[in-house]
């Protein structure tokens, strides 16, 4: 029998034993050791030679993440290991620290109960390492730490004893206000670390060594004998007295939580539209799997011979082959063909998943991620919400029109794959236009298609995303349909930007409100009551409210009104980009009694018309994407990176010096950002490290306003200059 099949066997022994069972993410910051930490528990539950482990990074492989030394999507592995003489099952998953593939990240804390994360000695805690730990602690994911590379402390620093732990002290720190911040209330004494804890280990993944106060005292190992063996580069010894792959496994198994423990605070946050006195309730917070199946797909894989493979987290319940399962969004059920587990590249196929535990179904046709699975209709999930939106955009069309049906096909896997592109079709022109997070999350989806799919495409330089918002007030503007039969009034405003914060986290629900919980939530941010309960939709961060009396067959256009006010906000007057921030509000109606009068073609135009209109009047401007960037470099070139962020309109907002070293924070625009690798690089004669983090959408300085609508305008085959008000009110 081939090992993995064995591997195979245990771990489905290992999955109802639920206090032996544990679902962890190992995330960080770029390069800061994630895979190579993952290869020595790889080749402790031996799929791998250990001597191998720390260089093979067996997790990465994808062609793409072996050829470019990171790791792109997240990979899954169930392990089955043994403990103080108890057998233990640990899914793990690696995932990315490159912020363009932040979406893998994010979907991961909500199939995992515990994270451990990993960070560069020598670095420190960098922007992706505070962005993922504050996701990990909105799902309610517990943290433990692993400090990793620390002979480069000694080695390369040339640090001594002390300076080593004062930067030690200085990264728990760093790590335990974040914890403060944004952990639950019950639960921050518990989670913040410490190294009198256990909860913290030090070591160097690609040695394969590590200590913690446990081993420690376990191994009679000492800091001294740690830093001297360090400093002599005698990595043997320490792998023999105190292996990585045993003190990473004494800390997630002591310190991070058991399913049947987690769920009971978790479910409560992660199914928030639930009842928690219901059946299907009692079931996940028992981890019950003799309940009701119930479960979260939080990956799909594309595969070329099972079709779309849904990777889920089980909540409650088993899911076996032939298990009907109610898929949310679809509202409808599919029946699974085949489970598995996954072992990295490799899905092997399992009888069961079980409450607690992580597997892949197959048969779950056009499952999204964050899609709920269960036995009954019940409420859904919260949905898994990005911090990042896409920012640049390709167009690709196919060199042969016969390519088209693969492109479309393509396109479609990859959009299932990752959510976080955006897939639109240019009506006009034929082309798709594929929109991502960076140049480097778009350079990936072009390679797929042309490496791995074989289908000859023709793409466009990057474009940047911007978008449209309103400055001030405008009406009430009334549009006519255009057989002048119905009349409505519009007003429109900037919409509150505590309240735009509030949507764009996902605190306020997009999308037709339902109950009184959005509205109450709004009042609570300081809404008028009547407008918050009068709220036809919230959509691209733009809401519509119906602020009239008494008008006869209003309800019966509502839908109609709803479909003008999306398509106006999904394409602004200024730019045809989409808008955001603002409030439309229908203050009056005059309707012509028969409905043959008031259909698509005549209410349509009535709604987006006035809101144009208004929108031109009260003064429209672009909104453009920014992203923060952190330079280190050498003091000495520290003026030369600040003249260079300068020249592409960056903001400076901070830096720091230590020794001979400057690491500067700056604000720069994605317009501003093409090529900016090359020029640093010069700038510095190659003596730079750069990280970027999304950091959201800021308004266009008004100089430059004028010639980016201009070019975008023509890009779209539009008018160079923006329509007037009196454009869209000439009916």
């Amino acid at each position: 029998m081939a090992r993995k099949e064995i591997v195979v066997e245990e771990v489905q022994k290992l999955m109802d034993t639920l206090e032996n069972v544990r679902n962890v993410a190992i995330v960080a910051h770029v390069d800061h050791g994630k895979t190579t930490l993952t290869d020595s528990l790889v080749a402790r539950a031996g799929l791998i030679n250990k001597e191998l482990a720390g260089a093979q990074r067996w997790t990465d492989f994808d062609e793409q993440e072996q050829q470019r030394g990171i790791t792109i999507k997240s990979a899954n592995i169930s392990l089955g290991f043994n403990y103080d003489g108890k057998d233990y099952l640990i899914n793990l998953i690696d995932t990315p620290g490159h912020v363009d593939f932040g979406f893998h990240v994010v979907r991961a804390m909500r199939a995992v109960d515990g994270v451990c994360l990993v960070i560069d000695a020598v670095e420190g805690v960098m922007p992706q390492t505070e962005t993922n730990l504050r996701q990990a602690l909105k799902e309610r994911a517990k943290p433990v730490l692993f400090i990793n590379k620390i002979d480069r402390l000694i080695n390369e620093l040339q640090l001594d004893a002390k300076a080593m732990q004062d930067k030690f002290v200085k990264i728990i720190t760093q790590v335990n206000k974040i914890i403060e911040a944004n952990a639950p209330e019950d639960k921050k004494k518990d989670w913040v670390i410490g190294v009198e804890k256990g909860n913290v280990a030090f070591g160097t993944a690609y040695n394969k060594w590590a200590i913690s106060i446990t081993s420690m005292r376990k191994f009679n190992i000492t800091f001294k004998d740690i830093y001297e063996k360090c400093a002599q580069e005698d990595h043997k010894y320490l792998v023999e007295r105190s292996p990585l792959d045993e003190v990473l496994l004494e800390m997630i198994i002591k310190h991070l939580p058991a399913p049947s423990v987690a769920q009971v605070y978790r479910i409560p946050v992660l199914w928030k539209d639930g009842d928690l006195q219901s059946e299907e309730a009692k079931g996940m917070l028992t981890c019950d799997s003799k309940a009701k199946a119930i479960g979260v797909c939080f990956g799909v894989v594309h595969d070329e011979h099972a079709g779309e493979v849904a990777v889920v987290r089980v909540f409650s319940g088993t899911i076996e082959k032939g298990t009907e399962l109610y898929v949310s969004s679809k509202k409808k059920y599919a029946k699974t063909q085949q489970v598995g587990v996954y072992m990295g590249p490799d899905r092997v196929a399992a009888e069961r998943i079980s409450a607690g535990n992580i597997g892949a179904l197959v048969g779950m046709k056009d499952v999204y991620v964050g899609e709920t699975i269960s036995a009954d209709p019940m409420p859904a999930f919260e949905l898994i919400k990005h911090y990042s939106e896409p920012v640049i955009t390709k167009s690709i069309e196919v060199k042969e029109q016969k390519d088209l049906p693969k492109l479309i096909e393509a396109l479609r896997g990859i959009s299932k794959e990752d959510p976080t592109i955006r897939v639109s079709l240019n009506q006009d022109t034929g082309e798709h236009l594929v929109s991502g997070n960076g140049e480097l999350h778009l350079e990936i989806i072009e390679y797929k298609i042309k490496n791995e799919k074989k289908i000859p495409i023709l793409t466009s330089p990057p474009i940047v995303l911007y978008r449209e918002t309103l400055i001030g007030k405008a009406g009430p503007i009334e549009g006519k349909s255009p057989n002048k039969h119905n009349r409505l009034k519009f007003t429109v405003e900037p919409l509150e930007a505590h309240i735009l914060k509030a949507i764009e986290e996902g605190e306020i629900k997009e999308g037709r409100p339902k109950g009184r919980e959005v509205w109450e939530k709004l009042v609570e941010l300081g809404m008028d009551r009547d407008e918050a309960r009068n709220i036809y939709d919230i959509y691209n961060g733009c809401m519509l409210i119906n602020s009239t009396k008494g008008i006869q067959y209003l309800n019966e256009i509502e839908e109609l009104v709803v479909q003008g006010f999306e398509e106006a906000m999904d394409q602004g007057p200024l730019a045809k980009e989409k808008v955001t921030g603002v409030k439309v509000k229908l203050v009056d109606a005059t309707l012509h009694e028969d409905n043959v009068h008031r259909g698509p073609a005549q209410m349509i135009p009535t709604v987006k018309r006035p809101i144009y209109a208004g929108m031109l009047y009260g003064g429209t401007t672009l909104l453009e994407p920014k992203q923060k960037v952190l330079i280190n470099t050498l003091q000495e070139y520290s003026g030369d990176v600040i003249n260079l962020t300068n020249g592409r309109r960056g903001v400076l907002e901070g830096m720091e010096q230590e020794g001979e070293n400057a690491a500067i924070t700056t604000l720069l625009p994605v317009a501003e950002m093409f090529g900016f690798s090359n020029d640093l690089r010069g700038a510095t004669q190659g003596r730079a490290i750069w990280y970027q983090e999304y950091a959201g959408y800021h308004t266009v300085p008004r100089d430059l306003v004028t010639k980016i609508v201009k070019q975008i305008r023509e890009r779209k085959g539009e008018k160079a200059e923006p329509p007037t008000p009196e454009f869209f009110m000439e009916a």
